[in-house]
């Protein structure tokens, strides 16, 4: 990962707190949970099974929307 995303994310992560324990990032990125980058300029599509579980979905009915700013910056700039 390039210097500049590796700091962006860093940053990202200094000013949230993840109930998840950054487990993400404790894999090199490698184990990510399933979301999509649908256009919407500040969420993901949140794709997980049971999506109601984790803090950072925001539902509204059967769509879910994954706030996680780490997430959103893995999959809007490098695509993952």
């Amino acid at each position: 990962m390039e210097k500049v995303h590796k700091k962006k994310i860093e940053e990202l992560m200094e000013k949230m707190h993840c109930h998840k324990n950054f487990r993400c990032a404790d894999s090199g990125f490698k184990v990510l949970c399933k979301a999509e980058d649908v256009g919407h300029e500040e969420y993901l599509d949140c794709l997980e099974p049971n999506p109601n579980k984790c803090f950072f979905a925001l539902s509204f009915g059967s769509i879910h929307y994954c706030t996680c700013r780490v997430r959103i910056y893995l999959g809007k700039q490098l695509g993952k």
